[in-house]
């Protein structure tokens, strides 16, 4: 025999829940501008290449969607990174070092904050290094040292340009001394590409601080840099405790560094791809139609 249904229970008590229920909502469906305060849908500003439409603030950009947007068709060929000791301080402050990177590595899906790519850009065959601020701040360890000279040495070996997208706290201060030595290091592969006559271009995005502006990111034949961006060595606040006074407004953001001379240009991260391959093109002596 067949038990009736209890209509009570099996019908009308889940069709209240459902209508008392919360629908849920992805906790990233939107984005709220650092300046205005502005609430954009998340998919508008991924399509504006993560800049907020309106204000134009410039978000960070992981190094695989920059990558995407400078080649050409979106298509690139990684370059393999070498492998360098694990933790060799056995560094630990409040958690263990090694536990640090294995947390950045499962956030991020990258070995450590540098990525290479070699492909074309407005057809002209290019060497690109971005370092990923969301690998422990792009901060400058062994990994990151060792990355960069390979990027130089795929770029001296194919005869290309070699750009970088810079974003960096600095050194890496679990690795300690042996962080320091890649400043020197990276100084040195750019020296090669120097003497070379290949040129360096180097693109310094938000931010872009530390042992990172005082080595390789301030060594190029040519520095852009993204509108907003903070470039410095020591932070304002920092200076201002130091100094006891209050800085100027904009002070170490990319405008006021272009007013004062250590910018060439502050270039719209949608008119990036374009300026590059016209400098790449110029510096090389490469005909523009060729190059954009």
């Amino acid at each position: 025999m067949v038990e009736p249904m209890n209509w009570i229970s099996e019908v009308v008590r889940p069709r209240i829940k459902t209508l008392f229920n919360k629908r849920e909502t992805p906790e990233n469906l939107w984005i709220k501008c650092p300046d205005t305060g502005q609430m954009v849908f998340h998919k508008e500003v991924e399509q504006n290449l993560w800049v907020i439409p309106g204000s134009e603030h410039h978000l960070k950009m992981s190094a695989q969607a920059r990558l995407k947007t400078m080649f050409d068709e979106g298509t690139w060929i990684d370059v393999p990174l070498p492998e360098v000791a694990t933790d060799p301080l056995k560094f630990r402050d409040e958690k263990r070092y090694i536990d640090r990177l294995k947390e950045a590595r499962t956030k991020t899906g990258m070995p450590d904050a540098f990525k290479i790519g070699f492909g074309r850009v407005s057809g002209l065959p290019t060497t690109i290094a971005v370092q990923e601020f969301a690998f422990m701040a792009g901060s400058l360890g062994m990994a990151a040292g060792e990355a960069f000279v390979r990027g130089a040495e795929t770029a001296l070996e194919k005869r290309t340009p070699y750009v970088l997208f810079s974003a960096s706290g600095g050194a890496r201060m679990q690795e300690g001394i042996l962080s320091l030595m890649q400043m020197p290091r990276t100084t040195v592969a750019v020296r090669r590409l120097n003497a070379a006559k290949l040129p360096y271009i180097v693109v310094l995005t938000n931010p872009t601080t530390g042992g990172v502006t005082a080595s390789y990111a301030m060594l190029g034949d040519v520095h852009l840099a993204e509108p907003g961006a903070l470039i410095c060595f020591a932070g304002p606040r920092v200076i201002e405790q130091t100094i006891r006074e209050k800085l100027p407004d904009g002070f170490q953001r990319s405008e006021y560094l272009r007013e004062h001379g250590m910018v060439d240009q502050v270039v719209h991260r949608k008119d990036l791809r374009e300026t590059i391959a016209r400098v790449c093109g110029l510096l090389l002596n490469v005909p523009t139609s060729k190059a954009a």
